[in-house]
């Protein structure tokens, strides 16, 4: 039996690193499409509150505000308002700052004109006036149970977007302790924000409770995942995936998904089934597709024929790209399954492609067992000239009887 060489683990390492989709999903900045749509939903919400028929969004707060703008500033308020709304968002913004340091205007004039203005700031992605503006808001105390709580709750979310993951963390910890809030869409941001803190055993907690006390989201799911993969505990792992993916039968992500968690556990079979089951549905339509799947078998002992199959058809479909990590991978694979002569032919295709010369070296020496002794003192003139650890290695070979 051939000795396996680094190169398998490594190749495996490569591969999973690229289809791995078991990540923590951070907060993220949001679409123009996104920003349009809170903005029809920000000003259905002043017409509800104008009717009197918003619901509030925080009934278990204990907190209360007068929520009343005063008569000196309520034609400034609606001016900057209305600039706002014509999306004239540096005259709104200029408004919004004279209202915040007024002396003439009450709690929820300033609060109200911050608020606005961290939306103005937040859609010109300036993220760190948008913050500023928002702590403001909370400062001042002014506004109703749900524009406080919700300028909180974007605060968070900013400030986890920005890696600011204490902050985010302490921010969130006071919206839930304040709201009294179970929200599964709330403990989510909870639980990421513990997961970037690396603070695992909490991490997973949360977000048990948030998937238990609601739908869950697939990112909800993913991020679980990855925060009992991070624990170690690929067993809990695999169990989430396989549950996803069962609800999930024709959704690669979910799929893929599975596949991670199995290749973190170790069960190698168990990946490459499922990987089998989406090569044959005609979902390998990705180079990586096919890296991820023979990376697998290479990793397996006796799997090289499948590893194979796996590199030959994804070349000639034309999805798998003719690199230097395909073509050596391929080489391995006939080389471990004892065939040599399309092993050196592979490695024909993947020497001139490597980085360095150990390529080349290693085409030289199966030459060498071949008895092609002309071909493996090229193949080491090669490696020489190309760059080797161990150039001596290539030297023994060229000082060979025969050949030239």
């Amino acid at each position: 039996m051939k000795q396996r060489r680094p190169f398998r683990s490594s190749l495996l390492a490569a591969a999973v690193g690229a289809v791995l989709a078991v990540t923590a999903v951070a907060a993220q900045a949001q679409s123009a499409a996104d920003r349009a749509a809170e903005r029809r939903a920000e000003r259905q919400q002043r017409q509800q509150d104008k009717a009197g028929k918003r619901e509030t969004q925080y009934p278990d707060a204990a907190r209360k505000a007068e929520a009343k703008a005063s008569a000196k500033m309520s034609s400034r308020l609606q001016k900057m308002v209305d600039l706002y709304e014509k999306e004239k968002g540096a005259e709104a913004r200029k408004i919004a700052d004279e209202i915040i340091a007024s002396e003439a205007a009450n709690a929820y004039d300033r609060a109200f004109a911050a608020q606005l203005a961290a939306n103005i700031a937040y859609e010109a992605d300036d993220t760190a006036a948008a913050m500023a503006y928002l702590k403001k808001v909370i400062e001042l105390d002014g506004l109703d149970n749900d524009g406080h709580y919700n300028s909180m709750l974007m605060l968070g979310q900013l400030q986890l977007q920005e890696d600011q993951y204490a902050e985010a963390l302490a921010t969130f910890d006071r919206f839930l302790g304040e709201t009294k809030t179970s929200k599964p869409e709330h403990l989510v941001l909870k639980g990421n924000a513990l997961y970037r803190l690396e603070r695992y055993p909490e991490a997973a907690q949360v977000l048990k409770q948030a998937l238990e006390s609601g739908e869950p989201r697939g990112e909800w799911q993913q991020l679980l995942m990855a925060t009992y993969i991070e624990m170690g505990n690929t067993a809990e792992a695999a169990k989430l995936a396989e549950q996803v993916a069962q609800k999930n039968p024709t959704d690669k992500r979910a799929q893929m998904n599975l596949v991670a968690t199995y290749l973190q556990g170790d069960m190698m079979d168990k990946a490459a089934a499922v990987l089998e089951k989406l090569r044959a549905s005609g979902q390998f339509t990705e180079d990586r597709d096919y890296r991820q799947l023979f990376a697998t078998y290479l990793n397996m002992d006796g799997k090289e024929k499948q590893a194979i199959e796996v590199i030959n058809e994804g070349l000639q479909k034309g999805v798998l790209k003719p690199d230097y990590q395909t073509y050596v991978a391929l080489a391995q694979a006939y080389y471990f399954s004892d065939q040599p002569a399309p092993a050196i032919d592979a490695y024909k295709k993947a020497a001139p492609l490597a980085p360095d010369g150990e390529t080349y070296l290693n085409l030289a020496r199966l030459l060498w067992q071949e008895d092609r002794i002309p071909e493996a003192k090229e193949a080491a003139r090669q490696a020489i000239a190309k760059g080797v650890k161990k150039p001596e290695d290539a030297k023994k070979i060229l000082a060979l009887p025969g050949g030239k």
